[in-house]
């Protein structure tokens, strides 16, 4: 029984990411925001999205803790 409701969440969540990944690659600003590093040389190219990834860090821990709290409240 454990077992199964730790599949469904994983599940829910795995789903939640693909829709979150779908959605940001229509953002047009995510990937692109200030402090974003870009590189580019002649047949080099160096991309770290910090800022993107900080951002989308905190929207996910916002949601996963909504999620949480679901499941813990009884």
């Amino acid at each position: 029984s454990n077992l199964g409701k730790i599949l469904i969440f994983i599940g829910i969540g795995i789903a939640i990411l693909g829709g979150l990944i779908l959605l940001f690659s229509k953002v047009p600003f995510m990937g692109k925001l200030p402090g974003d590093i870009n590189i580019q040389k002649d047949n080099f190219t160096f991309y770290f999205p910090i800022v993107s990834s900080i951002i989308l860090s905190i929207v996910l821990t916002i949601i996963l803790n909504i999620v949480i709290r679901f499941f813990i409240r009884k």
